[in-house]
């Protein structure tokens, strides 16, 4: 299961963008440090279901399946708020920046209504800085990537030799800790232009380059503009996008998704999260303040931004940042289905490059070491094991005893 981080100063609205994806109901207000510890829940990634090219109704397990959309579990935590100068122990300290190592992707939220101070607190609407803000918490998780490269760099200058792969080794594996794969060394040695330069010549500028570099590459980030109903939204989003040209910065109202789950599950309303629109089942049931709410998110939100934006903003996270591929793996290849008569019971979110014998390993390890083949349950075309797997494959394992049986 992919896991998602949010992180931000306090007061953004990061726990309403978190209750809004996860149905969960962590407290929300508007003293800083509201969130003492991670909040940690499910959330979904949705992507179209093969049902609907295949024609045929299915029954999931893993994961759900609404008007032909698919929804995927997925990992949702909830940092507590942080402040500039966070990595040298203000506010609630570097306890929390470990959290950032759990998530595959992070989502950075701001209050794109400026509505915060440096600090955190409520200001005035536009008195807050949003791009400052997304510096400010930059700085602090670059900061404590350096202190971890630090001392990764003093335990691999007593060991490595003058080739790379010794201390790129060495670096990663000193790295494991804060979730840093061997790749994500190699390609921010590269990128900070270190991969010829030993680590004991590296200055303070060199760790500080590499440690920028391997943040960036190792928790791929999407800005999330939040507030977007507020007045200097549209302003502030404006200068985002054009402060963050390489970033996918995406305009978000979490309190109108929260609100539009919360009428769904009180059956007010018809609501796939992520659909640009909503329909009110029955006007007679809402209380005046329920009908003005509902009419506020339509006006203000669905009208001006097509969609609230936490749901596609999951979706960035998954099939953008991370590269995923929904993959369906099936038992009898000519029904879509498993040995119960599921139809398309499971998905699977796969990186780019996941191969089938790859995918065998997930499904149980003693597949994988039986494995003979796949098939292409569309075509019954045979595929080799090393097959690279592609977004929307359904594809069914053939195993030694399977064979045997058959």
């Amino acid at each position: 299961m992919i896991k998602i981080g949010i992180i931000g100063k306090t007061n953004t609205g990061k726990t309403t963008f978190f209750n809004a994806a996860t149905g969960s109901t962590a407290e929300v207000s508007n003293y800083p440090f509201t969130t003492k510890k991670p909040n940690i829940a499910r959330g979904e990634v949705q992507t179209l279901c093969v049902c609907r090219e295949l024609h045929i109704g299915d029954k999931p397990r893993n994961s759900r399946c609404l008007d032909g959309w698919r929804f995927i579990p997925a990992e949702i935590l909830d940092l507590p708020g942080l402040i500039k100068g966070a990595s040298a122990g203000k506010g609630l300290g570097t306890q929390f920046l470990n959290v950032v190592a759990q998530a595959d992707a992070l989502l950075h939220v701001v209050d794109a209504s400026g509505s915060i101070d440096p600090d955190g607190k409520i200001a005035r609407a536009g008195m807050g800085t949003p791009v400052l803000d997304v510096y400010d918490i930059e700085e602090e998780i670059i900061l404590w990537f350096k202190v971890a490269v630090d001392r990764a760099l003093q335990r691999t200058r007593k060991r490595a030799t003058g080739k790379r792969g010794s201390y790129l080794e060495y670096l990663a594996k000193d790295l494991a800790g804060i979730g840093v794969k061997q790749e994500h060394v190699a390609l921010a040695l590269d990128a900070s232009e270190l991969g010829e330069k030993l680590p004991k010549e590296w200055s303070d500028d060199d760790s500080r380059t590499f440690s920028q570099h391997l943040r960036t590459i190792s928790r791929p980030t999407i800005i999330i503009a939040n507030k977007m109903d507020l007045a200097y939204g549209d302003r502030n989003f404006e200068k985002l996008r054009k402060e963050f040209k390489s970033q996918l910065v995406i305009p978000v109202c979490s309190e109108a998704e929260l609100a539009l789950r919360r009428a769904q599950e009180k059956g007010f309303i018809r609501y796939v999260p992520g659909e640009e629109a909503f329909q009110v089942l029955d006007e007679s049931r809402l209380t005046k303040d329920q009908a003005w709410a509902l009419a506020y998110v339509q006006q203000k939100v669905m009208t001006k931004l097509m969609r609230t934006g936490v749901q596609f903003a999951l979706n960035a996270c998954a099939f953008k940042l991370l590269g995923m591929n929904a993959v369906y793996p099936v038992e009898d290849s000519k029904t879509f289905s498993d040995k119960k008569g599921n139809v398309l019971p499971d998905v699977f979110l796969v990186p780019n490059g996941t191969t089938a014998k790859d995918l065998a390993s997930q499904i149980h390890s003693e597949l994988a070491l039986k494995m003979l083949f796949a098939i292409d349950a569309r075509n019954g075309l045979h595929l080799p094991t090393d097959y690279v797997l592609r977004d929307r494959d359904v594809i069914s394992i053939v195993a030694a005893a399977k064979k045997k049986k058959e």
